[in-house]
C-alpha cells in the first residue's frame, strides 16, 4: 500500500442496527482516526431494500425528498417519502420509490402475512407520476406482504375482481377470490420507463418462489405458505387469460412468473413486470447511479459490508458486487460484517462486529461504536475493541 491511500467505503445497511449511511460514516471515521492522511470517500450502498433512497440522496446532488402520507401495509396511515432526482443532459427527472418505507416489514407492529399489502407503494409511485417524473426506479426489498403487487397495481388504476365483480380483499388472502382483472384504466409508464431494483432472483411460484422462501420471514406458517402460493398461481392464470383482452396493445401486461426476480417482495416483482417495468440487479443499479465503478477504479482500498455475511451474500448482495468491482480494478478489498457465517476468503481482510463485541447482542446494541472500531482495526491491520 502507498503511504497515503484513497479509500472507498461502500457498505449496505446493517438491518436493525444502522443505515448504510451510518455504517459508512462510522467505518470511515474509524479508518480516518487511525490514518488521518488518507482520503476516505463514503459511498453507502443498497440493493433495493431499506436505505435505497438514502444512498441515492447522498450520492446525487440536488436530490429532493418528497414527503407523502400513504396507506400502510395493513391499512394504517404511514408517513413516507419518495426521492426526486434531477435530470442530467438528455435524461429527465427520476422518481425513486422505496417499498420498505411505504409497505415494509419494519412498519408492522405485528406480522400479518395474509393481510399485508402494497397499496402504499403504489400510491407513492402514483405521486411520483403526478409530479411528472420521466423515469422511475422502484426499490422493492423489505416487503411485509405476499400480494403479488396487486395493492400497488390497484393504486395505479388496475382492478382485481371476484366472481361477483367486486374488488377482492387486500393482501395475499384476497388472491384466492380473484376471478377477473381490468387493466383498462392502469396508468401508463413514464416516458423513460420504470426499473425494478431488487437483489432477489427467486421466481414467483413453487419451492423457490415468493411464498415458500419469504413467507415464513413475514410470519406465514406452513398452511399459509401453501395458501399464498396458490393465490399467486391464481393471479398468473387470471392475468394470463386476460392479457389478450386488454385494451392496452403494447404488450406490457405479459410477465414471466419464472423470470429471476418475479418473486421479489411477495411477487411485487411480477406485478410490476405486468405493468411493464424491467427487473434489474439492485446493487448494480445503485452502483451505476453513484459512480461506484469510477470511485473504486481510482482507489487503493475499498471496504464493503452488511449485517450478516453468509452463503447468500454471493447471490447479488452488495458485498459480492463490490468485490467484483475491486477485482476488476485490482483494488484491495476489505469486509466488515455484523456476523460472518461464510468464509470471507476472497477479501484481503475482514472484521466481525460480533467477534469485536463478544456477542451478536452486544454488537447490535452498540453497532456504531463497533463499526468505528472495525474501521480503525482494518486501517491498523488487525482487530481491536472500541475504546471506552
Amino acid at each position: 500500500m502507498s503511504p497515503k491511500l484513497q479509500v472507498v467505503v461502500a457498505p449496505d445497511s446493517f438491518k436493525g442496527s444502522a443505515t448504510a449511511s451510518e455504517v459508512a460514516s462510522a467505518i470511515g471515521g474509524g479508518w480516518s482516526e487511525a490514518r488521518p492522511g488518507d482520503t476516505v470517500v463514503l459511498r453507502p450502498m443498497a440493493d433495493g431494500g431499506e436505505g435505497t433512497i438514502d444512498a441515492f440522496a447522498l450520492a446525487i446532488p440536488g436530490s429532493k425528498r418528497m414527503p407523502i402520507t400513504v396507506t400502510g401495509p395493513v391499512g394504517e396511515p404511514v408517513q413516507a417519502e419518495w426521492l426526486l432526482v434531477p435530470g442530467e443532459h438528455s435524461v429527465g427527472t427520476t422518481g425513486i420509490v422505496e417499498l420498505a418505507n411505504t409497505s415494509g416489514l419494519t412498519l408492522m407492529p405485528e406480522l400479518r402475512p395474509m393481510d399485508a399489502q402494497t397499496t402504499g407503494f403504489g400510491q407513492a409511485i402514483a405521486a411520483a407520476l403526478d409530479h411528472g417524473v420521466e423515469r422511475l426506479l422502484l426499490a422493492i426489498g423489505g416487503s411485509a406482504s405476499t400480494d403479488g403487487g396487486v395493492g400497488a397495481l390497484r393504486a395505479l388504476g388496475g382492478r382485481f375482481l371476484d366472481a361477483d365483480g367486486r374488488p377482492i380483499a387486500d393482501g395475499g388472502a384476497g388472491l384466492a377470490q380473484l376471478v377477473s382483472v381490468d387493466f383498462s384504466a392502469l396508468r401508463p409508464l413514464p416516458e423513460g420507463g420504470a426499473e425494478i431494483v431488487t437483489d432477489v432472483t427467486n421466481p414467483l411460484l413453487a419451492a423457490n418462489g415468493a411464498a415458500a422462501v419469504f413467507g415464513p420471514q413475514k410470519g406465514a406458517d406452513m398452511h399459509q405458505v401453501a395458501e399464498l402460493d396458490r393465490g399467486l398461481a391464481s393471479l398468473v392464470r387470471v392475468v394470463g387469460a386476460a392479457a389478450h383482452r386488454s385494451e392496452r396493445s403494447d404488450g406490457t401486461l405479459l410477465a414471466d412468473p419464472e423470470a429471476p426476480g418475479a418473486g421479489a417482495a411477495g411477487g411485487t416483482g411480477f406485478g410490476l413486470a405486468l405493468w411493464g417495468a424491467i427487473i434489474r440487479s439492485g446493487a448494480e443499479t445503485v452502483a451505476d447511479a453513484v459512480g461506484l465503478d469510477r470511485d473504486i477504479a481510482e482507489a487503493d482500498v475499498v471496504i464493503t459490508g452488511e449485517g450478516r455475511f453468509d452463503a447468500q451474500s454471493a447471490a447479488g448482495k452488495v458485498p459480492s458486487f463490490v468485490l467484483a468491482l475491486a477485482r476488476k480494478h485490482e483494488t484491495f478489498p476489505l469486509l466488515v460484517a455484523g456476523n460472518i457465517g461464510a468464509d470471507p476468503e476472497d477479501f484481503a481482510a475482514s472484521v466481525s462486529l460480533s467477534d469485536l463485541a463478544g456477542s451478536s447482542h452486544a454488537a447490535i446494541e452498540n453497532a456504531l461504536a463497533f463499526l468505528w472500531a472495525a474501521g480503525r482495526a482494518l486501517a491498523n491491520g488487525g482487530a481491536e475493541p472500541p475504546e471506552g
